[in-house]
């Protein structure tokens, strides 16, 4: 009995450690991915910005558009929780930025299962503080999942459910904000890796999509 519960309680420990190692691990990155836009936002004049969370930091996108420097800002496991505007504007420091493309959702519904009242309420509060840096806003439909070995069907369906009504209510966050819409168009299937992260054929969509909503800031030049 007491060495079954030795053992028990050494296996906890050890996943208890491993899930901390790996937040540790996922800590440390999202910091040095931060220090990295610092410098690379300081050194490029009306850059179009797109800010989001891993399938933005996975993205091959050009380096340009019509003369902006397009950034990526996509860091690991954001949602509209995770202070983005606050770090945007204190990265800024007043510079102007061309565009800034907001592509976030999937953690809202994937980890924190956000309902769609508190996701408006956060998207809406960001979309406000981003105004502030006079970049228009071009705000990016959330992309859908997949079911795979790594996402099983219950789970992708509960946050399927929650992205959709995500998607029906931004065209609408949009408008009210002055933003633009972007809208993706249906996926091939299959277009992720792991039922989250996109494939190549999901990449070359989701990246048209991007460019198509950035070119605001081509209209305006």
């Amino acid at each position: 009995m007491l060495i079954g519960l030795a053992v028990v309680l050494i296996g906890a420990v050890a996943a208890g450690a491993s899930v901390a190692k790996k937040q540790a691990f996922f800590e440390s990155h999202r910091r040095s991915r931060q220090v990295i836009l610092h410098y690379t936002l300081a050194r490029v004049d009306d850059p179009i910005i797109v800010l989001g969370d891993s399938v933005v930091e996975a993205s091959a996108l050009p380096r340009e558009l019509c003369g902006h420097a397009i950034v990526n800002a996509g860091l690991d496991g954001a949602s509209t929780t995770s202070d983005l505007g606050n770090w945007l504007m204190d990265v800024l420091d007043g510079r102007p930025a061309a565009a800034i493309v907001m592509a976030l959702g999937i953690n809202d519904a994937l980890g924190a299962a956000r309902d769609l009242a508190e996701f408006k309420a956060n998207y809406s509060a960001l979309m406000a503080q981003l105004s502030a840096t006079k970049a228009r806003i071009v705000v990016l439909a959330v992309p859908p999942l997949e079911v795979s070995p790594r996402l099983a069907a219950e789970a992708q369906t509960k946050a399927m459910g929650l992205i959709e009504s995500y998607n029906s209510a931004l065209p609408e966050l949009a408008s009210r904000s002055g933003a633009t819409f972007a809208a993706l168009p249906p996926m091939p299937v299959p277009h992720t890796i792991d039922g989250v992260h996109l494939n190549a054929a999901g990449y070359q969509l989701w990246n048209q999509a991007v460019l198509q909503g950035a070119s605001v800031a081509c209209r305006a030049s």
